[in-house]
């Protein structure tokens, strides 16, 4: 079950084809003593004096060459020399053939750019009887050694296969978990190969609940997290098992779409959940196998925040929808002067919804002014966890990253009140965060049925008579009235609808992080686009293509 057991190779064949990167196809089986390929010989001329500046051309081949070369051959010590951390890469190299059971390994190397030397590893991988061929691409950097001067294999797990990252390794096994057939909630099946976003969550949820589904484990190389709580990531299956089904809350249709609406921008992720019950319809990142901001990014949401916003002020008797605010083009708190983007301002008697449709910030700090200090530095905080279930402990099912509005002062609190200072979200949070200004109170989102593992749901206080319908009455000016930041972005989008746009400002980015949140009937859905700029520009169109396939 997992054992990482391990035993050696036998008359395994090893071999590393060489061409693209300056040098002739190469071998190791035909002549590697008469190459020195093998021996891991200094790659720099014999001289007392350290070389210093910029690897060579010549340096990337001869280096990459012999690597690759005493890899494939199944040299760990060797090639773990060849690197610039041999600590850490010689386990993780003898652990290719000891644990992951690589018997054959063919290793061809494409045209170097610039330090880096792409290749293709092409393997058989052999357990118990079992085999079965192994293909994937991956890449390596040449640096100077800090110390010895010698070009080095600048070492990451990545160098052995793309998806390993520090402290995990590769093992081949019978699984420690059996495999799942998970289906959305009309019963379609749901994989990652149609459906790429889902590939995490579809393993998360095998290791959680696989056992439970009544399934049986096959034999699979796979990816030892190097998280105890996290999911291993199956690499080749070299034996099915015997699927246990799981039903999940997911709408193929919606995932579709939002796996569509994703590959729009680079760096982009959404979520969606139902507001009547909180399920997760839809949840995707592009790209699809690295980082799942959509249910783990912690940044700031900008005017997206400015529903929970809102809804303080409205609570806290400071303004209403339709009431008179002032929107100058900028205003101070305590020392640090705020502006309106562009420093525009309304000076036509706007309302907190025309504010709030417009996104002046303006608008939505200085009713917060009369407060007490005290008040004004704990109200949000404590709106956004007893209304919105934000900073709770979530359980729906998979691991998620849960918002995160902390306690402030000066200045800082001002900037949280239109979604920058110190408060994060995902995608996940924000599409949260409107399903419970639309539907009345926060239910908490889950990807699977709660009886599943009877688990406990977070839960909030019902926002208070008349908010939500307030909310829900901004958010769908802001989607349609020609004034509204989120109109174009909504035009095509049916049924009663509504949105908010929003950017963050992010430390060390020319542009700004791309928000948008909206909803369509009983589906609400929010996105994110690094580096995407206006949030109606880039997250917005993610938003409503998610939104055309709901209800």
């Amino acid at each position: 079950m997992r054992s990482g057991a391990k035993i050696g190779i036998v008359g395994g064949v090893f071999a590393v084809v060489v061409g693209g990167v300056g040098y002739g196809a190469y071998n190791i089986l035909d002549g590697l003593g008469d190459s020195g390929v093998g021996g891991g010989t200094e790659t720099t001329a014999s001289s007392d004096e350290v070389r210093t500046g910029p690897v060579t051309k010549q340096e990337i081949a001869e280096t990459s060459k012999k690597f690759l070369a005493a890899w494939a051959k199944g040299d760990a010590d060797v090639a773990s020399q060849l690197t610039d951390n041999p600590a850490d890469a010689g386990p993780l190299l003898t652990q290719y053939s000891e644990s992951a059971h690589v018997t054959k390994a063919v290793i061809t190397p494409g045209t170097a750019t610039g330090t880096k030397v792409p290749y293709t590893v092409r393997a058989t991988v052999s357990y118990k009887g079992k085999t079965k061929p192994w293909s994937y691409e991956s890449e390596l950097t040449v640096v100077r050694g800090v110390s010895t001067g010698h070009a080095l294999v600048d070492w990451k797990p990545s160098v052995v296969h793309p998806q390993l990252k520090k402290g995990e390794t590769l093992e081949t096994g019978e699984a420690s978990t059996a495999s799942i057939e998970a289906v959305d909630r009309n019963g379609q099946v749901l994989t990652k190969e149609k459906y790429p976003s889902l590939g995490g969550i579809l393993d998360e949820l095998r290791k959680k609940y696989g056992e439970k589904a009544g399934g049986t484990a096959g034999i699979e190389t796979w990816i030892n997290s190097e998280n105890a709580d996290g999911a291993d990531t199956t690499l080749l299956t070299l034996v099915k098992g015997k699927p246990g089904k799981v039903q999940t809350t997911l709408d193929a249709r919606i995932q579709a779409a939002a796996e569509r609406g994703v590959k729009k921008f680079d760096q982009s992720s959404v979520a969606a959940v139902e507001p009547s019950t909180g399920a997760i319809r839809a949840i995707a990142n592009n790209p699809s196998g690295g980082f799942e901001s959509a249910r783990w990014a912690k940044v700031a949401p900008g005017s997206t925040m400015k529903i929970m916003t809102a809804a303080m002020i409205i609570q806290h008797g400071l303004g209403s929808a339709n009431g008179a605010v002032e929107c100058p083009s900028s205003v101070p708190w305590e020392g640090v002067t705020f502006h309106n983007l562009d420093n525009f301002s309304m000076t036509d008697g706007p309302t907190l919804k025309r504010a709030f449709a417009r996104s002046c910030n303006t608008a939505f700090i200085k009713p917060i002014l009369p407060l007490g200090s005290d008040k004004r530095d704990t109200a949000l905080r404590e709106e956004a966890g007893e209304y919105f279930g934000i900073g709770q402990v979530w359980r729906t099912g998979i691991g998620t990253f849960d918002g995160s509005v902390p306690a402030s002062t000066g200045a800082e609190t001002a900037a949280s009140y239109i979604g920058q200072g110190k408060v994060q979200m995902s995608p996940l949070n924000m599409a949260s965060v409107t399903a419970t200004a639309v539907g009345g109170r926060f239910r908490q989102p889950y990807i699977v049925p709660q009886n599943l593992d009877n688990r406990v749901f977070a839960t909030a206080n019902p926002l208070p008579g008349g908010v939500s319908a307030q909310l829900k009455e901004m958010l769908n000016y802001t989607a349609t009235a020609q004034e509204g930041t989120a109109t174009r972005a909504m035009a095509n989008v049916g049924g009663s609808k509504g949105a908010k746009t929003g950017s963050a400002e992010i430390d060390g980015h020319a542009t700004s992080d791309s928000w948008f949140t909206g909803y369509s009937n009983d589906l609400a859905a929010a996105a994110l686009v690094q580096s995407g700029g206006h949030g109606g520009d880039a997250a917005g169109p993610v938003v409503a293509e998610v939104l055309r396939a709901g209800p």
